[in-house]
């Protein structure tokens, strides 16, 4: 990809995404910028680490890139933007990894017609397997699609849903990885309570989960009759599943993306 990129912003997510384009090799080293407000030691290890270059005055940054992604936290958006909206031009392609924050919210704080895509990716891509969410704002064509897609398809998998969806999508895959880990948690320290070597649970869970993935992608079957395969009647399985259920296991993992979602919405209205 012949294109300059500007990250605004270097947190957990900027460095995710940088890290898989990295290692894909679709961008050289020397044509990635990032940003931050004031966190030099930040800005040093990521310049030492993928060999990139950081930077703490914006419009250099920003005149030259080809593409900016938008990684700063929400609530910094506005005051963000008001600082390069000079620096924009509508030759330049937006995108924004922002929970709860609508392409029109930027369109509008820009006050410039570019085309924005919106996108909701997860800490997977740092290891390339990251499910991504993409919606194009109202200046947007396919062909920013097409680039937004191919950058994105180096850290894991895309998807195209329409923006209405992208509260429930952050919710799900955005936030989903936390869930499983604060589960991968609890398992690990039954394990180890119950007297083993907390080395031996971790490889033991983390290929589990790994395989249960595999399983749902591979076979294409439900979940509900993957469970069901290997829950025997009065069996070890069903004992365990009995316990979830009688907690309303289902209930708490629904509310907890419920929970997620407003959230977001509410990251949108502010």
């Amino acid at each position: 990809m012949n294109k300059n990129i500007t990250f605004l912003g270097a947190g957990s997510a900027a460095e995710a995404i940088l890290s898989g384009i990295i290692k894909a090799g679709i961008v050289e080293r020397n044509r990635i910028r990032m940003t931050n407000r004031n966190n030099i030691k930040r800005r040093e290890y990521l310049e030492e680490q993928y060999q990139i270059t950081c930077c703490e005055n914006k419009e250099k940054a920003v005149r030259e890139a080809d593409i900016i992604i938008l990684a700063m936290k929400p609530y910094d958006l506005q005051e963000s933007l008001s600082e390069i909206k000079s620096y924009i031009n509508k030759q330049q392609l937006l995108i924004s990894i922002l929970a709860g924050v609508s392409t029109e919210t930027i369109i509008r704080e820009l006050n410039v017609s570019l085309p924005v895509i919106r996108a909701m990716p997860n800490t997977s891509a740092m290891v390339g397997y990251s499910a991504t969410a993409l919606t194009k704002g109202r200046h947007a064509d396919r062909e920013h699609m097409e680039l937004a897609e191919e950058l994105f398809d180096t850290i894991g998998t895309t998807t195209i849903v329409d923006e209405n969806d992208m509260h429930i999508v952050t919710a799900i895959s955005g936030s989903g990885p936390a869930y499983i880990y604060y589960m991968v948690e609890a398992m690990e320290s039954a394990a180890i309570e119950a007297g083993l070597d907390q080395k031996v649970a971790k490889e033991l869970i983390t290929h589990t989960v790994i395989g249960a993935g595999e399983m749902l992608q591979k076979t294409g079957e439900r979940a509900d009759i993957l469970r069901k395969k290997i829950t025997s009647p009065h069996g070890t399985t069903e004992a365990g599943i009995s316990v979830l259920e009688k907690n309303h296991f289902q209930k708490i993992m629904m509310d907890c993306v419920k929970n997620a979602q407003q959230r977001s919405e509410e990251l949108g209205k502010g």
